[in-house]
């Protein structure tokens, strides 16, 4: 008995060891920047790291990523001046596109399109309005020499909240040793993804969480959700400022509520709408296993915001 549980004790680590060489061969597993949060309270990806990001449990989607050393996801460096004409285009993981090879970028398809224009695109997952506004005031200085900035946004996503707080815990998280294993062990990040492990990992966090009192919901005061961005969007514009004469919103009509789209249009923000033509497109604008965009999607997406500055001459 004693020597058949050693022979299956010794088989499992064998098995374990040959499913992460395969994992390893195949480059089954992704590789996740390392985020951190600069000396300026802004959150980010760790300058200079390269990669490949891979989603699904047979690579359905395997791209290079390359951060820049400004901490973005870029096929090139920010070095915004007087003497060019630049693009800022700043949100979330749609933006950053890890989708997508850093070589083939929505910023890239834009200045295929538009000629002696160059394209940055300050994208990182999880950024809201409040992540993204602050980005512009703390670099202040580095954004007034950029032409025209497009503020991604996602309406029923990125006005949660009033102000900007930098994300410790998540970060603090990212550096616990659990995630630290599973970087390194490539067969436990592939399984991490493809959601294998997600039992244990609940299990793990209801074990933190033990003893911790849920926050107490307030039912006394119910305030329209809708009601409730436009308010914390006007917040926002109050507390870090938006010019609108160099600053224009990228969003999907289809997916935001027309008393904000009303809002936006009666106080002047300009707005880049792709919702039509993600609507009218006979080809799905997005990735078949979750909703961001695909490379026709990005096509499309950049074929709007050429359009838009080709009509407007905001960057001429």
């Amino acid at each position: 008995m004693k020597k058949l549980f050693i022979k299956c004790i010794l088989y499992l680590f064998l098995i374990l060891i040959a499913l992460e060489v395969f994992v390893r061969v195949f480059h089954l597993y992704t590789e996740v920047p390392i985020r951190y949060i600069d000396e300026f309270g802004v959150e980010k990806s760790l300058p200079n790291q390269t990669g490949y990001a891979v989603t699904g449990n047979r690579r359905q989607n395997h791209s290079e990523y390359k951060i820049n050393n400004f901490g973005f996801n870029s096929y090139r460096d920010f070095t915004p001046s007087k003497d060019k004409i630049e693009i800022a285009i700043i949100g979330d993981s749609f933006i950053e596109g890890m989708h997508q090879d850093y070589y083939d970028s929505t910023g890239k398809k834009i200045e295929n399109k538009l000629k002696n224009i160059e394209v940055y695109e300050y994208g990182y997952a999880g950024y809201d309005l409040a992540d993204q506004l602050n980005l512009v005031n703390i670099y202040k200085e580095h954004f007034k020499l950029v032409d025209h900035i497009i503020i991604y946004l996602k309406y029923d996503e990125d006005l949660e909240r009033v102000e900007y707080k930098p994300n410790n815990e998540r970060i603090a998280l990212l550096k616990s040793p659990l995630f630290r294993m599973r970087d390194k062990i490539k067969l436990l990040s592939y399984a991490s993804s493809i959601g294998i492990v997600d039992p244990i990992k609940n299990m793990a966090i209801s074990i933190i969480n033990r003893g911790v009192k849920p926050k107490a919901v307030d039912t006394t005061y119910k305030i329209d959700e809708d009601l409730k961005r436009l308010e914390n969007f006007k917040a926002l514009i109050d507390t870090f400022g938006f010019d609108k004469s160099k600053m224009s919103f990228l969003l999907n009509s289809k997916a935001t509520n027309k008393d904000f789209l009303d809002y936006c249009k009666a106080n002047g923000f300009q707005i880049i709408d792709y919702g039509i033509l993600f609507e009218e497109s006979e080809q799905t604008p997005t990735l078949i296993y979750d909703q961001h965009w695909n490379d026709h999607g990005r096509e499309l997406i950049s074929k709007e915001i050429a359009k838009y500055f080709s009509q407007s001459k905001t960057i001429n």
